[in-house]
């Protein structure tokens, strides 16, 4: 049993409030536990300078944020300058995202996902992914409303998930203390049929067997299942 009373496959709490803002077309506030981001997808009817005139396609992309006060000491904003971590964090977001969708059929078109995180506890950038799906979505349907697409370019959903070993135990949706602590953190992104989008699996403290990779990646699997339950 875990500190918060958790088994060791469950996840936390998770809860999606769509249409969480007013102006974008895809918004959501989602909630791993007591980690609460803020993720709004918008929509620019261009696709980006660096790609081919002659190439019909879109492109997505990702803008990822520590709010000041969202850890128990004030972070500070990143005014000009962004940190390694959260530019890794901004790419991840974004190669999940483009791994669910045929950018031919978003046409020209750019979505921007902005994922801001008013409250950490522990897998923030899992949350924002997961956020990230969901806000795409709600932006893709109003596109298909208004009959600006015809098609629909989402493949198929995708979700992500912490899990991490700690005294030889696998631990599914790591809060704050667990991840300072394990002796293995990983973030794993999973589409619904059970393809790998990213496995990203650090040995912290000690180095793991490819048993235990094994056992983490069937702890992910189900956990991704059951939050794209919740979509």
């Amino acid at each position: 049993m875990r500190q918060d009373g958790r088994e060791n496959g469950q996840i936390r709490r998770v809860k999606f409030t769509k249409g969480f803002t007013k102006h974008a077309p895809g918004s959501v506030l989602v909630e791993f536990g007591d980690t609460k981001v803020i993720v709004c997808a918008s929509v620019e009817n261009v696709k980006p300078k660096w790609m081919p005139k002659d190439e019909v396609s879109g492109w997505i992309s990702a803008e990822y944020s520590l709010l000041p006060s969202s850890t128990n000491v004030r972070c500070q904003r990143e005014r000009t300058k962004l940190s390694g971590r959260t530019q890794e964090i901004q790419r991840l977001i974004g190669r999940s995202i483009r791994a669910c969708v045929d950018l031919e059929k978003l046409g020209e078109r750019t979505i921007t996902i902005d994922a801001d995180v008013i409250q950490a506890d522990g897998g923030t950038r899992v949350a924002s992914i997961c956020g990230a799906y969901v806000a795409l979505t709600e932006l893709i349907n109003k596109l298909l409303k208004n009959g600006e697409l015809t098609q629909n370019p989402i493949i198929e959903p995708i979700a992500a998930i912490s899990v991490g070993i700690k005294n030889g135990e696998i631990l599914t949706d790591l809060c704050y203390v667990e991840d300072s602590t394990t002796d293995v953190d990983a973030n794993i992104v999973m589409s619904a049929s059970g393809k790998i989008i990213e496995f990203q699996a650090t040995a912290e403290g000690k180095s793991f067997s490819k048993d235990e990779l094994n056992k983490m990646y069937e702890a992910a699997e189900n956990a991704i299942q059951r939050i794209i339950k919740l979509y």
